[in-house]
């Protein structure tokens, strides 16, 4: 069975920069106040942690849970929805002062990125279309799957294509990629699994027009799972993220994590 992309993932598609935005000169840029406005960039679509609404508003953990830390530790933002690979580069290259967009720390990261604490620890997960024949990762020989460029989940197809007999096709978001496993072109799509349940858990307490159709396959992957962090370039503002680590330790003692959380994944 088809499914067709929610109006959120459509609406994305064709969303460029959100939440006034321009390459402003990054950390030095001021605020209203005279103090100091982060460029902070994110991904285009990665529910539930950044995603637009049907206003076209950008929400999700993410969003929620730096708007908290910027309210808590009295600083002004901008928020750009560039895309996951785009974001990076930004902030590599000095055009942003930081990114949030689910990112997952790892050891390669940590040599071109200083992280914050992590704020959510994340496991990955394969999923089919809940009417194909697709039960196990057994089922996977001489089928095309499924990943999402520079993520941990796709890290982890890479490394058992061989073991399962498979080929893996590259998408550059969550959105195209659940499109092709939708279209039948892919057998199956591997992705972290928040992201992954939030969308078929959309599909279950929608009339069908929202999330994904689709049903978790295998077990999730120990060894690649890894928590998100804030990144900033190695060795660039730290005062930055010092903010944000403090940020997050507080609103994590008043319950307003857990609240964002709950609002996204129950």
């Amino acid at each position: 069975m088809s499914v067709m992309l929610s109006r959120r993932q459509a609406l994305m598609l064709g969303l460029g920069s959100v939440a006034s935005m321009g390459l402003a000169a990054c950390g030095n840029s001021g605020a209203a106040d005279g103090s100091t406005s982060y460029k902070i960039v994110t991904d285009t679509l990665f529910a539930p942690f950044e995603f637009a609404d049907a206003s076209g508003k950008m929400v999700g953990i993410d969003m929620d849970l730096f708007a908290a830390i910027a309210e808590d530790q009295g600083f002004e933002y901008t928020m750009d929805s560039v895309g996951f690979q785009t974001a990076l580069e930004y902030v590599k290259t000095g055009q942003a002062d930081g990114v949030i967009a689910g990112m997952s720390i790892t050891e390669e990261r940590a040599q071109i990125f200083d992280f914050s604490d992590p704020y959510y620890d994340s496991t990955v997960c394969a999923a089919a279309l809940a009417s194909s024949e697709i039960a196990s990762l057994d089922d996977l020989k001489d089928q095309k799957v499924a990943v999402k460029n520079g993520t941990q989940s796709s890290l982890w197809a890479e490394s058992i294509a061989s073991q399962y007999g498979f080929e893996t096709v590259t998408f550059d978001d969550s959105a195209t990629m659940y499109q092709d496993v939708s279209a039948g072109n892919s057998a199956c799509c591997f992705e972290d699994t928040p992201a992954m349940s939030f969308a078929i858990q959309q599909f279950a307490t929608s009339d069908g027009t929202e999330g994904v159709d689709f049903k978790l396959i295998g077990e999730n992957a120990d060894e690649f799972a890894t928590p998100y962090g804030f990144a900033i370039v190695k060795d660039g503002n730290s005062e930055l993220l010092d903010k944000f680590n403090k940020g997050l330790a507080n609103i994590k003692a008043s319950g307003k994590y857990d609240e964002i959380i709950a609002t996204y994944l129950g």
